[in-house]
């Protein structure tokens, strides 16, 4: 098996410059993949000269292709465990991304509800409201409304006269949208991104870009894991040949 690695089915040697070019990337970062067990290791020349593969070349390009779904961590993490001969925990980070796409699609999914659902904001009494009053108007408590305050998710000001909590339009529609999607049983941390892309995107109409984005997003992270599973099933294939040829 080891000589199978070395020169290939067919015989075939690859300089590491023949891998960099191929795919766009330097020498040093070829053999930087190596020495991480992004590939398997290379043989040698007689005069200490790396020997690469159409195997290795798989393997980086598996690599590369698992790289945009995954990130370089993961991916990496994944090749290193096929040349230890662990696949299944390649397969195991292989679902635990997708699964993470699968949460993220339940997030996007909430957070549509959670727009749609909102109803509009009744304008405060002179522009603003305290506390206390949008406490009630939304059915939770005011300690409720300085913990999300605590976390980020609502930023009222404060009356320069008594320092009293002041809600404006933007603060008491990002409390309603907060208290929407605590109530679809998401977390304070996983509420706080979303109500900064609201402020961001200058309030809830805009934000429909902003959504569009977020679902071309998730598609295209869903393309790439499948082109990523095809190009690791491909190389997968390539390392069991020699096996079956011996």
């Amino acid at each position: 098996m080891r000589q199978n690695l070395q020169t290939g089915a067919a015989g075939e040697r690859l300089r590491p410059v023949d891998l960099a070019r191929a795919h766009g990337l330097s020498t040093q970062a070829v053999r930087n993949y190596e020495e991480a067990g992004v590939l398997p290791a290379a043989g040698r020349t007689p005069s200490g000269y790396r020997v690469y593969t159409p195997l290795h070349a798989a393997a980086l390009g598996a690599f590369l292709a698992l790289l945009p779904g995954h990130g370089h961590r993961t991916a990496s993490e994944i090749l290193r465990a096929v040349h230890r001969g662990a696949p299944e925990e390649a397969f195991a980070l292989i679902a635990a991304s997708h699964a993470q796409l699968l949460e993220d699609r339940r997030t996007l999914r909430a957070v549509e509800s959670a727009l749609r659902d909102l109803e509009p904001v009744p304008a405060p009494k002179g522009g603003t409201l305290f506390v206390g009053p949008l406490a009630h108007q939304l059915g939770v408590r005011p300690a409720t409304l300085r913990k999300w305050e605590a976390a980020g998710l609502v930023r009222p000001r404060r009356d320069p006269r008594t320092g009293y909590r002041v809600y404006d339009e933007a603060a008491v529609r990002d409390a309603r949208l907060a208290h929407q999607l605590r109530r679809g049983g998401h977390l304070l941390h996983q509420i706080a991104p979303l109500l900064s892309q609201v402020r961001e995107a200058g309030g809830l109409e805009p934000l429909a870009d902003t959504l569009h984005t977020w679902h071309t997003r998730l598609t295209g992270r869903g393309r790439t894991l499948l082109s990523g599973a095809a190009e690791l099933e491909a190389y997968l294939r390539a390392r069991e040949e020699p096996a079956r040829d011996a």
